[in-house]
């Protein structure tokens, strides 16, 4: 390990092993704010009781987090090209720690859900920028690979939230869920000071008229879809149409600036915005699924909660091998044309899902989520090293924030459509009245999915 704080980052990407060591700074960063967006959840009734919160105020220790995130990740994106991406990195990294600590110790429930909009925060820091360093920390011709190894972890880190979140809860209590962040990320701190490329960062001057504009807008939508199936509300139109309103000024402001918030010219690459735009329906489609699934497994088949997660189990399984195969694969593959038969897989295996009737055998749904994780594994990392190797050098950390938008408002928009389907809205769709409510997500998220694979199709030609 180098014995300096920084090492210069070069076009074919730093010395191994500082190379291997700056690259385990990020993945642990990622991992733990993945895992923090799912690993809460299961903890809700017992924090709601010991501290006294009513179900409709505790969703709000999810909700924060989530909205925070989503919000200001373009602002980081930014943020870390005018000040360096390794300080704001790090900077994310330890405020990430310290409010973990902050969220242990909280005593009510909303200095908990202070804590939570902080960790946020600091989550945007890490992830809106940390998969832009990786160009400069690895050569071009091993980008794929690194992605690869990045897709596994941001896969394991959300599926095996809920999992560690219940043991956790149950044998050392819900602030042990927040705690259990601290060791890691101290040594992710330690190697990421020791180890992350040096950059000065560009010196411009933050807009801030264009961050309020982006943080309101994005955080304005992100809200208004946590509402979705409630659209008797007038809240929720009046949160969408100033949200629309905010972006819509953000985007013309951007235009106009020479040193804007986010640099529209990366959206010039059409294979960029192609690929920006297959991810977000991509991870719509599978953010349907994702709550869909259980309840189709519990409330439509009759399984329990156990046997449900043993149910899914494949699915993580088969990224962890997909995803890192896939991205050394892009290496020397052509990564759109792996993209496009990844999500195209994506989506048969959600219509095979949504296709099954009750007379099943556990092999028929063990298959099935096996073949949406292949797939889904197979999509992940060539479609964000196309993403990353459509821009200029320099737009890494823009492309990174857009990317990680992406994947967040997706998500978003997935759980959305879940609750639509649950308020009765898209099961009139289907008049034979036949096809269940979690069937109808299902076949609306292989729905998406097959529009990913046609965005993605078209870059092929390109």
């Amino acid at each position: 390990m180098s014995d300096t704080l920084a090492i210069n980052a070069e076009p074919s990407g730093i010395p191994i092993p500082a190379r291997y060591f700056a690259a385990m700074a990020i993945l642990i960063g990622i991992f733990m704010g993945a895992l923090d967006t799912s690993i809460v959840n299961v903890a809700l009734p017992t924090i709601a009781k010991e501290l006294d919160a009513t179900p409709a105020a505790i969703i709000w220790v999810v909700n924060a987090y989530h909205v925070a995130s989503a919000a200001t990740m373009i602002t980081f994106a930014a943020v870390g090209a005018v000040f360096s991406y390794r300080r704001v990195y790090c900077i994310g990294l330890a405020v990430f720690t310290l409010t973990s600590i902050g969220c242990a110790v909280a005593n009510d429930l909303w200095t908990l859900v202070a804590f939570r909009s902080l960790q946020g925060f600091s989550y945007a820091a890490m992830v809106s920028i940390g998969i832009g360093m990786y160009r400069k920390i690895y050569p071009p011709e091993l980008l794929g690979s690194i992605l690869g190894i990045n897709a596994l972890i941001v896969a394991l880190g959300t599926v095996a939230g809920p999992t560690l979140g219940g043991i956790i809860v149950s044998t050392l209590g819900w602030p042990w869920l927040f705690l259990i962040n601290v060791p890691f990320g101290v040594a992710a701190l330690y190697l990421g000071l020791r180890n992350l490329p040096a950059d000065e960062g560009s010196g411009a001057r933050l807009d801030l008229s264009s961050i309020g504009f982006s943080v309101l807008a994005i955080g304005f939508v992100v809200i208004a879809i946590d509402q979705a199936g409630r659209w008797d509300n007038g809240i929720v139109w009046t949160l969408l149409a100033c949200g629309a309103v905010l972006a819509t000024v953000f985007l013309r402001r951007q235009r106009r600036l020479d040193a804007p918030l986010l640099p529209l010219d990366i959206f010039a690459s059409k294979r960029f915005s192609f690929a920006a735009a297959a991810s977000l329906a991509a991870f719509s489609a599978q953010g349907i699924s994702f709550v869909a699934l259980p309840f189709l497994f519990q409330s439509v088949y009759g399984y329990s909660a156990i046997q449900s997660a043993l149910l899914f189990t494949p699915w993580p399984v088969v990224v962890t091998v997909a995803a890192p195969l896939s991205g050394r694969l892009s290496d020397k593959i052509n990564a759109t044309l792996l993209s496009t038969i990844g999500v195209g897989i994506f989506a048969l295996g959600l219509f095979l899902i949504a296709s099954m009737d009750h007379a099943h055998d556990v092999t028929d749904i063990l298959w099935r989520l096996g073949l949406c994780g292949l797939g889904f594994g197979f999509f992940q990392a060539p479609n964000n090293k196309e993403m990353l190797s459509n821009v200029a050098r320099a737009r890494s950390g823009a492309a990174s924030g857009v990317l990680a938008t992406a994947r967040t408002l997706g998500q978003s928009l997935g759980a959305a459509v879940v609750a639509v389907v649950l308020s009765g809205v898209a099961s009139q769709l289907f008049a034979s009245g036949k096809v269940g409510q979690m069937q109808t997500a299902l076949w609306i998220a292989g729905a998406i999915a097959m529009a990913s694979c046609c965005l993605s199709l078209v870059r092929i030609h390109r």
